[in-house]
């Protein structure tokens, strides 16, 4: 399972491991090159699920994005900025 970032798997390899079923499957939500190109042997993998990099986009995690952009705006609003980045 790969949910961080692409580079992390090498497609080929993890591709023949799977033809071969030296693994169960695999579950990628990230790809080394987004979008993938057509020939990108994992597409064609019959135990590799692919998902379109949305494995965060939870209904919980959407949420609690929103109230901390919330928070933040009202926070910043107030003169206590939260969550700074470039102090």
């Amino acid at each position: 399972m790969n949910t961080s970032r692409g580079p992390l798997v090498d497609a080929e390899s993890l591709a023949l491991a799977l033809e071969e079923n030296q693994i169960a499957g695999a579950a990628l939500d990230v790809l080394e090159v987004e979008p993938p190109p057509a020939d990108n042997p994992l597409l064609r993998a019959k135990n590799c699920l692919v998902t379109p990099h949305i494995a965060w986009a939870t209904r919980s995690a959407r949420s609690r994005l929103l109230n901390t952009a919330v928070q933040n705006v009202g926070a910043f609003m107030a003169g206590d900025p939260q969550n700074v980045v470039n102090a």
